[in-house]
């Protein structure tokens, strides 16, 4: 990405690219509705995200447009210095783990599929660590 339009720091940068996280989900990326590069100085030690958006509505009496319901993936900048090492991590393990997160998210049960759910990757100290987080309606 151009150094105009990456909206980032200098000292910050993006550990993926669009092209990495395509090669390793193949056809899973088709049920992302969304894959963005956060722009926030800091997400401590965040390094990718992943949602699940439930198809309840969330204002009274309201439906909920279809284009806004399913997978989402954030990828978090990182320190421009540690790049290179938290993408070869992300690439060899994180990748996978999202590919098969996308999997069981889009074959759920009914049950999990109507509560937002949230599950995070993070990499400290080069050991990567990760939980889901689920949110009650």
């Amino acid at each position: 990405m151009s150094a105009r339009n990456r909206r980032l720091p200098r000292h910050r940068a993006w550990p993926l690219t669009r092209t990495d996280v395509a090669q390793c989900l193949g056809p899973h990326l088709d049920h992302v509705r969304e894959l963005r590069f956060l722009t926030g100085d800091d997400s401590g030690d965040i390094v990718l995200g992943a949602a699940w958006v439930a198809p309840l509505s969330r204002a009274y009496g309201r439906g909920v447009h279809p284009d806004s319901v399913g997978c989402f993936v954030d990828v978090h900048p990182v320190a421009a210095a540690d790049r290179a090492a938290t993408r070869a991590v992300l690439r060899e393990q994180t990748l996978p783990q999202l590919r098969e997160w996308i999997e069981r998210a889009t074959t759920a049960d009914e049950t999990w599929r109507l509560t937002d759910h949230h599950h995070y990757w993070r990499l400290t100290g080069g050991r990567l660590t990760h939980g889901e987080n689920m949110s009650s309606l």
